[in-house]
């Protein structure tokens, strides 16, 4: 039944579903599913297995709430036929709740006091309709407690509203359309004007349930929760629009039975119908739309943080070069760390060039140097504040490099985002014991421009800061798919085994963390890995363990050269039989696509390996190990627009994403204050999903369309010929700006760089380094002249 059911959903084959449900069952990883047994799910790919799982999951947990549920109401003595047979329809667990509310154990109510008093008969005459007057008909029920006759029609009456209240088809219908008509309005708490700046867009406002996208109810529970503004969830506008409170009446009467008969009971009825949807039904229905609309927030809210975090853990990595890693800051100093082609720190220094024109030479001098003596090709320069600073100090140290006689490195602007968590993490603490808390930041900026996906791993994902009101959001729920997005990310390029980090390492599918840390020992304590096979020596990584990672864990240059490809071994065999065909060794076979591209697959397909498994085999024999990220490139910022005054609307500037809404794109134009490309604005034809034209991390250029000095908002256009606004707003005279955003704004978008605490902090104009090589300008000489003096640049 329930893979029938996940069929359907899907519009798959219910075999491969049964298959797929039995390989989750046995233990098997989606990643390693996806890939390595395609044969058995119709080639399902991951996003679809992570659906199946989920479906799965809560589709078994209904199954077992249904159980509960019938032992429940069967104990009761209360199961019929008919009742069993609506529970075992059930498809929903809000469905099946409401069903179970009625026999759920209560505390003691006025019902339940009105029923131990023995008045449910006379609720049910009443119901059933009457000649006589209902007050005297009350007058026979008289006992302890309801001692005359109108407590008595007050008693019946709460056990007629509690039934209609727990009506589960009642409430479906109430519940349906209380969504279906309904509004969130808001207003501004009195004297919380200036203090809730941010929410302006929020002081008068009204929107209709079914229209509110997941930022605005984010904003609305934010501003809320912050005491800025009055958040209601009703069937009335906010503007004087009725409550449609007849609509539900009339709903509740005629669903519970309770019309009008022309009998002495309306009146009791009516009353009943007004009480329970005034008192109950109202209540729960806006309790019921607030958790759904948050529900339908935190999913949306979800989906775009873990697309951002894929966007930016598959970003294209520069590769294997030296790089000096430079952390800016004013007073604290830029924090610099260079770093080998393998991320290894070689030297680490602390610069004050923005305090005068002597200490901005003598960073230079220093900067030089190392990168000189290192033959750094890359400057890694992070995206806080100070940033455009110290890219220009990059660019000078670059030129004066280059002048000397060596190569040339490039600057690049790299997001610091999660920087100053990974310094004072654990990780780092372990990593780094000795080193500078404030240096540790420089590290992770180089490191991240080498390969982003390696370093992120190392911050918690909640911490890269590309997310929409993540802190607002259920955590459980953030945590659990943005853990999926980084195992998929890391599957999806595969791990060196020889070079990977812990944290990296217990990503791969099949591999924790106490694995993880074993191979790492193992490998220190008997140099690298040289073959797949080698991991089963490893400490508590069993067959299925290995059978789970061996295919994403990569050994460049080891004994087999399969191993360096995304090939499973327990693919070599069909690997042998192609080789025994073409006469071809391995090492010839892998990357001659002349010869590949004339096999067959149906020709090597059996029982083991069917025809999708060989197709994927020679394609990996094709170009093994490849790189699912995009190639390496960096935004052009443009010279002399380092501060938001510098922005002229009309300009056409380069930039790269660095954070996507659900009602645009943030773009990092170099001026420290993002800005922002709204959906309207990204394209001449309708965009749904800002993601469907940008991923964080691209590179785009942007017509400037609009500049709030003030407010430090930017409003830019991916659409190059718009119309940019012909006044820039500036702040008034002496006034100091500040990154004021509304709360449909992604609040925790930069505005500045993260803020370092370190020990090793200096005067201005000292700098610390564990310097190997001294070099400074000899008086009235150049830089460069000393660089070839010291034999740099031959």
């Amino acid at each position: 039944m329930i893979a029938q059911t996940i069929a359907e959903e899907l519009g798959v084959a219910e075999k491969n579903v049964v298959a797929t449900i039995a390989l989750l069952d046995e233990g098997n990883t989606v990643p390693f599913i996806a890939r390595y047994r395609k044969e058995m799910t119709g080639g399902l790919d991951d996003s679809q297995l992570r659906t199946l799982e989920s479906r799965l999951q809560y589709l078994r947990e209904l199954e077992d709430r249904k159980t509960t549920v019938l032992e429940s109401i069967d104990s009761q003595g209360k199961l019929t036929d008919e009742l069993k047979r609506e529970i075992l329809a059930v498809d929903t667990k809000a469905r099946l709740e409401d069903l179970y509310l009625p026999y759920k154990t209560k505390r003691r109510t006025k019902a339940s006091i009105a029923r131990e008093a023995g008045l449910e008969p006379l609720a049910r005459q009443l119901l059933e309709g009457v000649d006589e007057e209902p007050v005297a008909l009350a007058a026979q029920f008289l006992t302890e407690g309801f001692d005359d006759a109108s407590a008595v029609l007050t008693g019946a009456r709460h056990i007629v509203v509690e039934d209609l209240a727990t009506n589960a088809d009642i409430v479906g219908r109430v519940r349906q359309e209380y969504f279906s008509r309904g509004y969130a309005s808001s207003s501004v708490v009195d004297g919380k004007k200036e203090a809730g700046a941010k929410y302006r867009d929020y002081f008068d406002f009204s929107e209709p349930f079914h229209a509110l996208p997941s930022h605005r109810i984010l904003a609305l529970l934010r501003g809320e929760k912050e005491g800025v503004l009055h958040v209601s969830f009703s069937t009335g506008d906010g503007h004087g629009t009725t409550d449609n409170d007849q609509f539900f009446e009339h709903i509740i009467a005629e669903d519970g039975g309770l019309t009008p008969r022309g009998d002495k009971a309306d009146q009791f009825r009516a009353e009943c119908v007004r009480f329970a949807w005034r008192t109950k039904l109202s209540v729960s229905s806006a309790v019921d739309v607030r958790m759904k609309l948050k529900e339908k927030a935190d999913r949306g809210a979800v989906e775009v943080f873990s697309r951002n975090v894929k966007d930016l853990l598959l970003a294209a990595p520069a590769g294997q070069r030296a790089t000096l890693g430079l952390d800016p800051g004013y007073r604290n100093g830029v924090k610099c760390a260079v770093v080998d082609a393998t991320g290894k720190v070689l030297d680490t220094v602390i610069v004050y060039p923005h305090s005068g024109t002597t200490a901005w030479e003598h960073a230079r001098t220093i900067l030089a140097e190392l990168v000189a003596v290192h033959h750094v090709e890359l400057l890694a320069v992070g995206n806080g504040t100070a940033s455009r600073e110290t890219e220009k100090l990059a660019r000078e140290v670059a030129e004066l490099v280059s002048a000397a006689g060596a190569k040339k490195p490039q600057a690049v602007i790299v997001s610091e985002a999660g920087a100053s968590v990974y310094s004072a993490s654990e990780v780092a603490a372990t990593e780094f014991p000795e080193m500078d808390v404030a240096l540790r930041g420089a590290v992770s900026i180089a490191r991240r421009l080498q390969d982003p996906l390696a370093e992120l791993v190392k911050i918690d994902p909640k911490s890269i800061g590309v997310g929409q009101y993540q802190h607002d959001v259920n955590q459980t729920l953030l945590a659990a798919e943005l853990d999926i997005v980084v195992e998929d990310a890391v599957n999806s390029v595969g791990v060196d085994l020889n070079t990977a980090s812990t944290q990296l390492l217990q990503r791969v599918a099949g591999v924790n963390q106490t694995v993880a840390e074993n191979i790492v020992a193992f490998r220190d304590e008997h140099g690298a890995f040289q073959s797949r096979k080698e991991l089963l020596k490893v400490p508590r990584l069993g067959p299925k363990a290995f059978q789970q990672a061996a295919g994403f864990l990569r050994i460049r240059e080891g004994l087999d050269p399969l191993d360096a490809s995304a090939v499973h071994p327990e693919a070599y065999p069909l690997v042998h039989r192609i080789v025994d065909v073409t006469g071809l060794p391995v090492p010839d076979l892998i990357g001659n696509s002349a010869v590949l591209a004339g096999i067959n697959p149906a020709d090597f397909a059996d029982e083991t390996f069917g025809i999708p498994t060989v197709t994927d085999v020679l394609s990996e024999l094709d170009k093994p190990g490849r790189d699912p990220r995009p190639s390496f490139k960096t935004a052009s910022l443009a010279d002399g627009v380092e501060k938001v005054t510098d922005l002229v609307p009309g300009m056409v500037l380069e930039g790269t994403v660095t954070n996507v809404a659900a009602f645009g794109a943030f773009v990092d134009v170099g001026v420290h204050h993002d800005g922002l490309v709204h959906i309207s604005a990204m394209s001449d034809t309708y965009v749904n999903d800002p993601h469907d034209v940008v991923s964080s991390g691209q590179v785009v250029r942007v017509r400037v369309i609009d500049v709030d000095v003030e407010r430090n908002r930017i409003s830019l256009s991916l659409r190059l010929g718009d119309e940019a606004s012909a006044v820039t707003k500036k702040a008034p005279s002496g006034s100091r700006t500040s990154a004021s955003r509304s709360g449909e704004d992604a609040p925790n978008q930069r505005s500045g760089g993260h803020k370092l605490r370190g020990r090793g902090n200096r005067a201005r104009g000292q700098a610390t380094s564990r310097r190997r090589t001294k070099l400074e300008a000899p008086a009235g000489g150049s830089m460069a002249e000393a660089l070839r003096k010291a034999g740099f640049g031959h």
